[in-house]
């Protein structure tokens, strides 16, 4: 599916889609779900990126900062290509804990950056790589599941009533390339703070913003950053419901729904919707749901796939939505190539 904002939706319309145009390129948490836009990252990797003007933006959390950490390589597809190799043979124990978890986890980011990874993502020529992590507060610092537990629940209870509460519970804090400033760099909303990537500290950042609370350990101080524990930006920053870009340029945005969540407690909630603002100049390309249907399995994948399947069935399964995505790769590809955005785009829905 193609879906745009306002803004972009009208300029599309109205002139297509020059990649001289986009500013941002923006990526949300997913774990697993990733799997079904691998395909969809290698078109862009291949037709988009040599395309862009500089400077360009990529911001994301979890999942969406790995995948630019793929793109920010001299060649991203063969990163994509160790990214997805590694991420489809996890193995673990029977009932792996979190330090098995997280460490499987860190060998990925490693095989994934190889031995210039870090060096080419903080000198490419055009894109500017920022990733988004939360530092915890309070009890949420603790790595002791019951106060853990206690910490979300409540975390998660006063979300509820006001997205504003998380800012008791957790602080935004952005690693941000120095060599431009983001058209996000000045959030607001919650407590927050600004960190230079460097090649001391990428490594932690890109942990630490997939780092699941209870599902992995978090990262704690993190060169540069303030010290404390660093967790999934995704916990705020679930489908980043901010503005994108700047107001002269679009967003292209690579998304598993068509719509957008705003945090990680916000998954179930159905009255929590996206700000309009917030994809005013944003390009959406997602999976249909009835294309998602037709998968194997009939849906994305996600981490519920590692206790309800059989490690064996759960790679067959997962390679297998790898392969069938590769139909809605070559409907990109078609659509970049022959200028059809415009006559594909439609208005993006809010939830």
């Amino acid at each position: 599916m193609f879906s745009a904002g306002p803004a972009a939706f009208k300029e599309i319309r109205d002139r297509g889609l020059s990649a001289g145009r986009i500013g941002t390129l923006a990526g949300a948490s997913g774990g697993a779900k990733w799997l079904a836009l691998s395909q969809l990252d290698r078109v862009i990797a291949r037709k988009v990126l040599p395309q862009l003007s500089s400077p360009v933006h990529t911001i994301g959390t979890s999942i969406g900062a790995w995948r630019f950490a793929c793109y920010c390589q001299t060649d991203p597809v063969a990163a994509i290509d160790r990214f997805e190799e590694a991420y489809l043979d996890q193995t673990y124990s029977e009932n792996p804990d979190r330090e098995e978890i997280s460490a499987s986890m860190a060998d990925t980011i490693d095989y994934l950056l190889g031995e210039e990874g870090k060096a080419e993502i903080l000198n490419h020529p055009t894109l500017r790589m920022h990733v988004l992590t939360v530092r915890s507060r309070h009890i949420l610092a603790s790595e002791h599941p019951l106060a853990l537990s206690v910490g979300l629940a409540s975390a998660a209870t006063m979300n509820m009533a006001s997205r504003r509460t998380l800012g008791a519970f957790f602080e935004r804090v952005l690693f941000y390339d120095v060599r431009d400033r983001p058209p996000f760099y000045g959030l607001n909303g919650f407590p927050m703070h600004r960190v230079e990537m460097s090649e001391r500290n990428m490594k932690d950042a890109i942990l630490a913003t997939g780092s699941i609370p209870l599902v992995l350990c978090g990262v704690r101080d993190i060169d540069g950053a303030p010290p404390g524990m660093y967790r999934d930006g995704g916990v705020i920053d679930y489908h980043l419901d901010f503005a994108h870009s700047d107001s002269n340029r679009l967003a292209l945005y690579l998304h598993f729904y068509n719509y957008i969540k705003p945090g990680w407690f916000d998954k179930h909630l159905s009255w929590r919707r996206s700000r309009p603002a917030s994809t005013d100049r944003t390009i959406l390309i997602s999976p249909s749901p009835e294309f998602v249907a037709g998968l194997p399995n009939g849906k994305i994948p996600d981490r519920r796939d590692f206790a309800d399947l059989a490690p064996k069935e759960r790679v067959r399964i997962w390679r297998g939505v790898v392969s069938a995505c590769q139909e809605i790769a070559d409907e990109l590809e078609d659509v970049l190539d022959n200028d059809r955005l415009a006559e594909r785009i439609q208005p993006l829905a809010l939830d």
